[in-house]
């Protein structure tokens, strides 16, 4: 399987992309894109199937783009991103025998997500189709959490609006929407809802956020605040965070891209200190907040980019945590991570790629990859969350 999600096949040596196919499999198919040194196949039928193969329990499966990997059981969706973390730190990362322990998961592989994203068609919500600008409208989606599930069901028409986000705490149940547009009939009865228009944000009917149980703590997390859409295997981000760190008293923490503060709560050392970096103006609010609720108070917060706000801090920290974006840290990401010589890093990443990227520059500014740990956040996809542990040996 290819870091994207699709199965490889060679013909002639030469790279052929087919979504929906299995390794293993006997396919038919046509070319519907030619590179040069590669292509990409639209299947048309499995001639021979591979074993682990699945009937999707999905009805719009074959048409909406939110899963991919419906066709294949879980297990075998786990033992693929294993190898795909792997691969990636083989081909990109340049490390012949990375470690990377089996990718694991916390709870039930569909009814997950406690937030969802849609576009809106004819009142009704929806995703695209995959490598497509088309939408698919929806009448129901198997990865919602069972009360966002529930939540969607009364959604009802929703007339003119554009887009409509859902929102629930997997802990408390607290939910929310967020409506770009006007307001139909069908929410009236709705608690929680924040209006988007042209003229900005108001907060309808509730609080204008939701509140989320991880590892002890009560983390706010407003309407546009970042937070994992897996709630269960967040939690599991949490506990390889400090098991890579091992966080020892006194220290002093340095949480980069803090968020609300999920990990910097959760990994702050006893009587030790916290630098929090973050430039979300909303996250910062919450991260305040959290970090009061949770008793700390020997904290430096700062907001902006870590890559220029990081280097102005006048700090030193001993051992660092960061969840950077799709992209990864990028050279002056790592230069400013490692510019005060941690003991250890925790490297929370949504991408391979960009994870694997970043270990040949943390590689060359003194960091050996110990483990990579891939955490399932997002079942039926072939997105894949890692924690990594880097030990400075330089």
């Amino acid at each position: 399987m290819a870091h994207l999600g699709e199965a490889v096949a060679r013909v002639d040596g030469k790279a052929h992309f087919v979504a929906g196919a299995m390794p293993g499999e006997v396919v038919l198919g046509e070319v519907v894109l030619d590179k040069g040194a590669w292509a990409r196949v639209e299947l048309s039928s499995i001639a021979k199937p591979a074993p682990g193969r699945v009937e999707p329990p999905c009805r719009h499966f074959s048409t909406c783009g939110g899963c991919q990997w419906q066709f294949a059981g879980y297990e075998t969706q786990l033992e693929w991103k294993t190898d795909i973390v792997a691969g990636q730190l083989r081909h990109l990362g340049r490390i012949d025998a990375p470690v990377v322990r089996p990718a694991v998961t916390a709870g039930d592989p569909y009814a997950y997500r406690n937030r969802m994203d849609f576009r809106v068609v004819a009142g009704k919500p929806a995703l695209y189709r995959a490598r497509s600008r088309e939408l698919v409208p929806l009448d129901e989606c198997l990865l919602l959490l069972p009360g966002l599930d529930r939540l969607f069901a009364r959604l009802g028409n929703l007339g003119n609006i554009r887009r409509i986000t859902m929102r629930m705490s997997a802990t408390t149940g607290q939910s929310l929407l967020i409506v770009d547009g006007p307001l139909p009939d069908s929410l009236d009865d709705v608690d929680g809802i924040i209006q988007r228009t042209t003229a900005g944000s108001r907060i309808v009917s509730g609080r204008g956020w939701i509140e989320e149980d991880i590892a002890g703590n009560r983390l706010r997390i407003s309407g546009s605040s970042f937070f994992q859409s897996n709630t269960a295997a967040a939690a599991l981000l949490v506990d390889l965070a400090k098991e890579a760190l091992e966080p020892r008293p006194g220290e002093t923490l340095l949480d980069a891209y803090a968020g609300g503060g999920i990990f910097g709560i959760s990994l702050a050392p006893t009587e030790g200190r916290v630098v929090a970096v973050e430039a979300s103006r909303t996250s910062v609010r919450d991260l305040r907040r959290n970090f009061a609720a949770a008793g700390i108070d020997n904290i430096h917060i700062a907001f902006g980019p870590v890559e220029t706000v990081v280097p102005e801090l006048g700090e030193y920290w001993q051992i660092a945590v960061v969840d950077p974006p799709r992209p990864g840290l990028g050279r002056e990401g790592v230069a400013a991570i490692t510019a005060a010589m941690p003991r250890a890093i925790a490297y929370v990443s949504c991408d391979p790629a960009g994870l694997a990227r970043d270990t040949t520059y943390l590689h060359s500014a003194g960091y050996e990859l110990v483990w990579a740990a891939p955490v399932d956040l997002f079942p039926q996809t072939f997105h894949i969350e890692t924690v990594a542990k880097f030990e400075r040996t330089a």
